[in-house]
């Protein structure tokens, strides 16, 4: 029997893990931290106060993955779907939208019926994303029959659009969003929050190049819409380990991989930082390119192109989390109550946004940050005490080289800032804080094991995504050194709670492996 190792506990991991075992493969899944989860796992962060973690709204998850490993079977279970979008205004002017509506008093007919529009030509051209980002990404310019019939079936699917939207794919598709959102759009509120969406978690702002790419990605979700699992149970991680045990994986938790040992041009296993040697025939990493090749193999086992492409693969983390112990729910001037349980962003129109990433090219953090936030107690309430709620938000921008060093009284000097920041749309909030903690690029890195904090594993820039993500000469999953493979966010199709990396590099293991 063929004996596989898994390197993290993540959602790709686990769905590569599962799939494997399906297939009969012996799987251990060995995860350096307590619990499986990797950066969608709940911690507590202070007494009583537990938040998500880096995964506070699901937005990519792939039917496919739901389907093949069982997982609403298995547990998985949302505290909220069908999520709209609601854009904070200081003025009260507070504007709602998601995949059907938009709702605003300011938002003119010409933008609601611009949005109808829009949404329909966006999601047509996420769907031809998520197609391809389901599927083994093709080799360009060689490669074998499967690689041409890749090809073909992307070229189908472009041509499937129509003549206008495929023109008009080509178009916009390495553009920046804020020429795209200022060609469709009049409403500053809107127009942010759009490119917010864009912006999320990446080290590019609204006029980057290929912010339209990133936006694409963001939609290119399979399964329902915009949801917010059940946290306190922590129903997503548990419902992929409960998959992958169905079919046999064992699950390691608290063994940390120390080095992927090689023999004779192959690896042999992996030694744990405890000096315990695993052999096994295959070892499939759901660890970062840069951690897998340069930390645990060594560059001497790679041809110094490839440790080269490797070393210059850009993992730039610009996005902290906030999170917040509340003693009751916060207000907000002008929102409705059903609003507060929604998507709530911070983000007034799109040249803020980009005012908000200009100082972070200098590695500063932003004086005028902009947010995505969550108030996940109003659906799960078992978060928090009784009457007590969490704030959690991922906030633009925060680079993970601080120039002035991410110690803790810069946190605390940017934690303070946030919540000044936060008080102006929510009065009182200030008053209302327990507790707080401020996870920087630099902690992410620390507590997930990601370069740079970079929770997409490797930026998702033209030259780093589809047919050459993280690099070509690994951008099929198959690393160039024999039984050693890639599952997470940084292969194709990228980063965000999808589990489409998984499958597909199982189903990469298994075709190459000979049905293993």
């Amino acid at each position: 029997m063929t004996k596989a190792l898994v390197i993290g506990g993540g959602h790709n991991g686990l769905t590569a893990a599962a799939l494997l075992a399906k297939r009969g493969v012996d799987v251990t899944v060995l995860e350096a931290n307590p619990a499986v989860g990797g950066m969608a796992a709940t911690l507590e962060f202070a007494p009583g106060f537990r938040a998500p973690g880096l995964a506070q709204f699901v937005y990519q998850l792939q039917s496919d993955v739901v389907k093949a490993l069982e997982l609403e079977k298995h547990g998985l279970e949302f505290a909220a779907t069908g999520l709209s979008t609601v854009a904070l205004s200081e003025a009260r002017d507070h504007v709602s939208y998601d995949d059907g509506t938009l709702i605003g008093h300011s938002i003119s007919v010409k933008d609601h019926t611009a949005f109808v529009e829009f949404n329909r030509q966006m999601q047509a051209f996420a769907d031809v994303l998520a197609a391809l980002g389901n599927r083994r990404p093709p080799k360009l310019g060689y490669g074998d029959r499967s690689d041409k019939l890749g090809l073909a079936r992307l070229a189908f699917d472009v041509r499937r659009l129509g003549r206008d939207d495929m023109r008009q794919l080509l178009r916009v598709g390495a553009s920046n969003v804020y020429d795209v959102l200022n060609e469709w759009f009049d409403h500053d509120g809107l127009k942010g929050a759009l490119a917010l969406d864009a912006v999320l978690g990446t080290h590019a702002g609204p006029r980057s190049g290929n912010t339209m790419l990133t936006y694409l990605h963001r939609r290119s979700g399979t399964f329902g819409s915009l949801a917010q699992p059940r946290f306190s149970n922590d129903s997503l991680s548990e419902a992929f380990a409960n998959a992958a045990r169905s079919h046999g994986v064992s699950i390691r938790a608290s063994s940390r991989v120390a080095n992927i040992n090689v023999v004779q041009g192959r690896v042999s296993g992996v030694t744990l930082s405890h000096g315990e040697t695993i052999d096994a025939d295959l070892v499939i990493s759901n660890l970062d390119p840069h951690t897998t090749v340069m930390g645990l193999v060594g560059a001497r086992h790679f041809d110094t192109g490839f440790v080269r492409r490797i070393h210059h693969v850009r993992m730039r983390g610009n996005a902290a989390r906030l999170n917040l112990a509340l003693s009751a729910k916060p207000s907000v001037p002008g929102l409705q109550l059903g609003d507060y349980a929604q998507r709530l962003v911070i983000a007034p129109d799109t040249d803020r946004v980009e005012r908000a990433f200009n100082p972070s090219k200098y590695g500063q953090w932003s004086e005028e940050a902009v947010m995505e936030i969550s108030l996940p107690t109003l659906g799960d309430p078992a978060l928090a005490p009784d009457g007590k709620h969490v704030l959690s938000a991922t906030v633009q921008y925060a680079p993970y080289q601080l120039k002035a060093g991410w110690n803790d009284d810069n946190k605390s000097r940017f934690t303070q800032q946030l919540i000044a920041q936060l008080d102006r749309y929510m009065p009182g909030i200030s008053s209302l804080v327990e507790a707080s903690e401020l996870l920087s690029p630099l902690d992410i890195e620390q507590r997930y094991g990601v370069r740079g904090g970079q929770w997409h594993h490797g930026e998702l820039t033209l030259d780093q995504f589809l047919f050459v993500r993280p690099t070509y000469g690994a951008a099929q999953y198959a690393l160039p050194l024999d039984g050693l493979y890639l599952c997470g966010a940084g292969a194709h199709p990228g980063g965000g709670i999808s589990g489409a990396a998984g499958r597909n590099c199982a189903l990469e293991i298994i075709r190459q492996e000979g049905g293993v």
